[in-house]
């Protein structure tokens, strides 16, 4: 997508796809999110390859759309609109709340990490010990820290850490690492595992103070640059990355 950052896609494209799947009429919710998008039978049937009035069928409950059926028409949703210009998707990244700017990568691992599993890949050092046991992330989210915390909203904010349970989010350009604990600290849902890169000299005192509070493994990566801790993170997902450029 142009005009739409990864993530804010990502997210739309999921909102979109979880109210068909759960929907207790999927050919209405179809034809509901069509309509939403000012779109004609025939503009998404021609984007997915298929009759409009195959699309038809399963608008009016005459077929059960699966998976893929679902992603593909997701997917020409948001893609004929951004052709279009008919900013839709836009309206919906502003109406869910749905963060934009900050986040340079996220992935999916290929098999659950744990915690020594990451401090490996990024060369890190373990600030806090004393953790609890059998800590795993699913995946891991790198975030601009200056940018998340200067220009995203509060709800933002909270809104891409609530997406994140269960993963390492690793904030990126820290300079003492207080700014990004601090976020964290007053967010209702916390990650598995936190990792800063940028520290050089030290890591402030309270920043380890409020991993010791919430109980949350922190890391300090020592590799370089963002750019080798992505690749080494990506790694270990076994594809690319969500990449937002």
């Amino acid at each position: 997508m142009e005009e739409l950052e990864e993530f804010a896609y990502k997210a739309v494209a999921v909102r979109i796809a979880g109210d068909i799947v759960l929907s207790d009429s999927p050919g209405a919710a179809l034809r509901k999110w069509r309509e939403y998008f000012k779109l004609s039978q025939q503009e998404v049937a021609k984007y997915m390859g298929v009759s409009s009035s195959v699309l038809s069928d399963y608008e009016k409950g005459r077929r059960s759309p699966g998976a893929g059926f679902i992603r593909r028409f997701v997917t020409a949703l948001l893609k004929v609109d951004a052709e279009k210009g008919t900013k839709r998707s836009e309206n919906l990244v502003k109406a869910l709340g749905i963060p934009t700017t900050g986040i340079i990568d996220m992935q999916e691992f290929s098999e659950p990490m744990t915690l020594e599993d990451i401090i490996i890949t990024v060369d890190g050092i373990l600030l806090y010990p004393d953790y609890p046991k059998g800590i795993v992330a699913y995946g891991y989210t790198v975030i601009d820290s200056i940018k998340a915390i200067t220009e995203l909203t509060s709800m933002q904010f909270y809104t891409m850490l609530g997406s994140v349970p269960e993963r390492v989010i690793v904030f990126t350009k820290v300079t003492a690492g207080r700014s990004p604990m601090v976020a964290v600290r007053v967010s209702l849902v916390k990650p598995s595992i936190i990792v800063i890169h940028g520290p050089r000299e030290h890591v402030d005192y309270l920043s380890i103070e409020l991993a010791r509070l919430d109980r949350i493994p922190l890391v300090l990566s020592t590799l370089n640059s963002v750019d080798e801790l992505v690749q080494r993170l990506r790694s270990r997902t076994g594809g690319r990355g969500f990449t937002i450029p």
